[in-house]
């Protein structure tokens, strides 16, 4: 099915998808089923192959048309090889590859030489078992393929040959023809994704309620804002079907996430309360301020910052991206709870564990420390 596509279809394929057109859609204006539209991407990966081009180098079309005009009129080599500013060398080896100059002829062997060029170029992480062996065990804790890019580069700064680009990672994830990593690591991605897909950006608002004396993020102090100091938290809660949350706090500057379990549901109180505990039993230097989504879960936000000394801040109404480093773990974390599914089976000690993995795995923005070394140097 695939097979028979022209390549301008392909092409269209890609064009479309990119626009966030569905396959259903695809299919009907190519006159073909979504399945096999379905079946051609699946095959790929999700990863447009590249167009094929001819090296600059090699002999072009028109070059091999006046070698078989000047083999046909009894011409040197090195005559033919003058005419086309190439060295004899190169001429004698395109005429030994397509059976002398009394054979040759230019279509077959442009033909011959585009299939040359086909041989299979094998990955890095193909021919370098090393490499393979620790990526696919960063993978297997649920790193993802940056995390493990940048980690790579940090832990063997002198060995060039065990690093490996993320897209590289992906790609060998999702186009099995490579063959290096098992498909199955492919679960262990954020998004359990076996194919890649092109991004879809959403965006919903929903309304609040009023919280009374919230304090606006605009008041915020200025050390806030440039996350030198540790001590400012963000905050919001992540929710699972049948009414089940938990708060997720993360620390600004060293991005270290705790999660806290909700089991009495999302009411100020109960919120409030199970937040204050773990708060305070963080040093004080790290009990500072905490910026909160407009939720009503923390409309009791005096009680907290009595029973902790930790200010309040609120977010602007729709304004989740005020939250960034929040919104990001959250994100994250989305790979342990999927959405539509419950989190009111976790304990504490599992939600604890949890955060122990998250806070494990290295970040881009720390220089590819993991949030709990970052911690434990702004402790130091």
């Amino acid at each position: 099915m695939a097979g028979r596509m022209s390549v301008a279809e392909k092409l269209e394929i890609w064009r479309l998808l990119r626009a966030g057109t569905s396959f259903r859609v695809i299919g009907r204006q190519l006159g073909r089923s979504d399945s096999s539209i379905q079946q051609y991407v699946g095959l790929t990966g999700g990863v447009q192959p590249r167009e094929r081009t001819r090296a600059a180098n090699q002999l072009s079309l028109c070059e091999r048309e006046e070698i078989s005009r000047g083999m046909a009129a009894g011409e040197s080599i090195r005559a033919v090889a003058r005419r086309l500013g190439r060295s004899p060398s190169t001429v004698s080896r395109e005429l030994v590859r397509n059976g002398g100059g009394r054979c040759y002829r230019a279509a077959a062997a442009d033909h011959a030489a585009w299939a040359r060029a086909r041989r299979p170029r094998h990955c890095k992480l193909a021919t370098n078992a090393r490499l393979r062996e620790a990526v696919a065990a960063k993978l297997g804790e649920d790193w993802s393929p940056q995390q493990i890019a940048g980690w790579l580069v940090r832990t063997f700064p002198d060995e060039p040959e065990m690093w490996v680009s993320h897209e590289t990672i992906y790609l060998t994830l999702f186009v099995q023809a490579r063959g290096a990593l098992k498909r199955e690591l492919a679960t262990h991605l954020r998004t359990r994704r076996m194919k890649r897909r092109p991004r879809a950006h959403t965006s919903r608002g929903h309304g609040r309620g009023q919280i009374v004396d919230a304090v606006a993020i605009s008041e915020r102090p200025a050390e806030v804002e440039d996350r030198a100091v540790p001590g400012h938290w963000e905050g919001d809660l992540l929710i699972g079907s049948g009414r089940s949350q938990i708060a997720t706090p993360v620390e600004r500057s060293t991005r270290f996430v705790m999660l806290v379990r909700l089991p009495e549901g999302r009411s100020t109180e109960h919120v409030v309360s199970a937040l204050a505990s773990h708060v305070q039993t963080l040093p004080v230097q790290l009990r500072r301020s905490l910026t909160w989504d407009r939720g009503l879960e923390l409309a009791d936000h005096k009680r907290f910052t009595v029973d902790t000394g930790v200010q309040v801040y609120f977010c602007d109404p729709k304004s989740p991206w005020q939250r960034g480093s929040n919104e990001n773990t959250n994100g994250l974390l989305r790979q342990y709870f999927p959405k539509g599914t419950s989190i009111a089976a976790f304990t504490q000690e599992q939600l604890d564990e949890i955060a122990a993995k998250l806070n494990g795995r290295p970040r881009q923005t720390l220089d590819w420390m993991t949030p709990s070394e970052k911690l434990h140097e702004v402790l130091r």
